[in-house]
């Protein structure tokens, strides 16, 4: 149920050639079968605003492999070829660069069969649509966001892109990369070259919905946006198509602004759970120590329910920090912040000092939310990480697996490293770990320094400035909680867009 006509200015893009058919919805399995036309305040003329259909910054590449993890979705692990032919690819990636990184090859000469860096290195990097709006389609064209094994349809027409109704599918666009890539680029054009296409925001127009369940009534339309119109364009029904559509991301993207930044601990208040912002999405602690070998209670921030409600639910946080896990398999992996270290053998395990009754019995899938980190051997020096001082001028390293980090200020010794032990090294010794960067603070630290007023919040690596305390007080930062570093070391951070209250949440 989704109807494409490639323009010239997409042949142009991706030289691929023209589709004048209807494409085909490739399954049912997700249609409405409420009797309610108007459920959810669905407004057929005003479908999506055009800022959300072209809002390529919407979700990192980072966040969305956290939403589909929080979906339980098989596409989080599964890799495949994309568009240009790159093979192993995770499905963020090719949703992310779909949006991000696509290329414009117009007036290029490119070989039969060109490559990917081949587009790279003489095509226009162009970037296409949100990756909201591919991840809505993806789920309402086949339900495989939230399919959590393997499916087949993932090696077809997963978008429904090349398949007419009541004919074959082109074999062109087989396969989820080629899908994904088209369906980025068609919308675009709707977007841009709206004169080429039959539905044009500000026209009237009558639709027949064949495949509702909800209705099967001709409706008579006068649509608003063109992003609404491109919806249209794409599946030329008001149910279910395009009212799936706005369910879904209705409900997987709540209207709603992310006052709160990666590395936020909130608690809504009256409530026990504590939540983590990550990625873009809010991870609940399972239990206190899955919190507490992490972070500092003192340091979670009071909210209201309405702060939460713009976040995707993301991966619990179920095991405490450092903590040793044994999968079904029998592999090892011992836990550090966001990564699973596989350690190489028992010989290792033992060596080290580990004892086999701090191992914790867990699922493969239980760790999918760990990113694989550097495995561990019998080389590893300090797996869970030490501090060492060096004896000649007094400078502190951290030292893990293997590096020496320096710790540029020794205010950390009193907040990160608070109650670690320093161990007076030799010189000889600390020469033989590579030197890392500097030890920095983590994202949602408060820090300041002497020589000014301004108060900072650590986010991605940048230094983001309160304009005021009001600003600071009302969204429950605490000024216990502000740690005051040198002027060397606040300066090391790059400046980032000030904290600013967007909207005020309330119950």
């Amino acid at each position: 149920m989704s109807n494409h006509f490639f323009s010239l200015f997409l042949l142009a893009v991706i030289m691929m050639p023209v589709l004048p058919l209807k494409a085909s919805l490739l399954t049912t399995t997700n249609l409405i079968t409420s009797s309610a036309p108007n459920e959810n305040n669905f407004n057929p003329a005003r479908i999506l605003e055009d800022s959300d259909m072209l809002d390529i910054n919407s979700l990192s590449l980072a966040e969305i492999q956290a939403f589909l993890e929080s979906k339980n979705s098989f596409l989080a692990t599964f890799k495949t070829t994309n568009a240009y032919g790159t093979p192993n690819k995770s499905v963020a990636e090719i949703i992310y660069d779909a949006a991000n990184n696509n290329y414009d090859c117009k007036d290029v000469s490119l070989s039969e069969n060109p490559t990917e860096a081949e587009r790279q290195s003489k095509c226009r990097l162009i970037t296409t649509i949100s990756p909201k709006v591919i991840l809505a389609t993806i789920q309402k064209e086949s339900s495989l966001i939230e399919t959590t094994a393997y499916n087949a349809r993932v090696d077809g027409w997963a978008l429904g892109y090349g398949c007419p109704d009541g004919g074959s599918c082109n074999p062109y666009y087989k396969g989820l990369g080629k899908q994904i890539n088209s369906a980025a680029l068609q919308f675009l054009a709707y977007m841009k070259e709206p004169q080429r296409y039959p539905y044009k925001a500000g026209q009237t127009y009558t639709f027949t919905n064949p495949y509702g369940t909800i209705s099967k009534e001709p409706m008579t339309v006068t649509v608003e946006t063109q992003a609404t119109a491109s919806l249209y364009n794409y599946t030329p029904h008001v149910y279910n198509g395009n009212y799936n559509f706005y369910r879904l991301f209705k409900a997987y993207f709540p209207p709603g602004i992310r006052n709160y930044p990666n590395g936020s601990l909130l608690q809504i208040s009256g409530e026990p759970g504590v939540w983590l912002i990550q990625n873009g999405v809010k991870r609940p602690f399972t239990n206190y120590s899955a919190l507490t070998s992490r972070f500092d209670p003192k340091k979670i921030i009071i909210v209201s329910s309405a702060a939460l409600t713009p976040y995707t639910k993301g991966e619990p946080i179920r095991f405490a920090n450092y903590s040793l896990i044994q999968v079904e398999s029998g592999g090892i992996y011992l836990l550090v912040d966001n990564e699973k270290r596989p350690i190489d053998s028992m010989t290792t395990f033992k060596a080290i000092g580990f004892n086999q009754e701090e191992l914790i019995a867990a699922t493969e899938n239980d760790l999918a939310s760990y990113a694989l980190g550097k495995t561990i051997t019998t080389a590893s020096a300090y797996p869970t990480g030490h501090l060492i001082q060096n004896p000649v001028n007094g400078g502190v390293y951290f030292v893990e697996s293997g590096y020496k980090y320096p710790i540029p200020d020794r205010v950390f010794l009193e907040t990160k490293f608070k109650g670690r032990k320093v161990t007076r090294g030799t010189v000889e010794e600390l020469e033989k770990y590579e030197t890392g960067a500097a030890v920095s603070f983590d994202d949602g630290e408060l820090i300041k320094s002497d020589s000014v007023n301004t108060v900072y919040l650590i986010s991605e690596g940048r230094k983001r400035p309160f304009l005021t305390g009001e600003t600071f007080e009302a969204l429950g930062y605490k000024f216990s909680n502000v740690i005051t570093v040198s002027p060397q070391h606040l300066a090391s951070y790059p400046l980032g867009d000030p904290v600013l209250i967007q909207n005020t949440p309330t119950n």
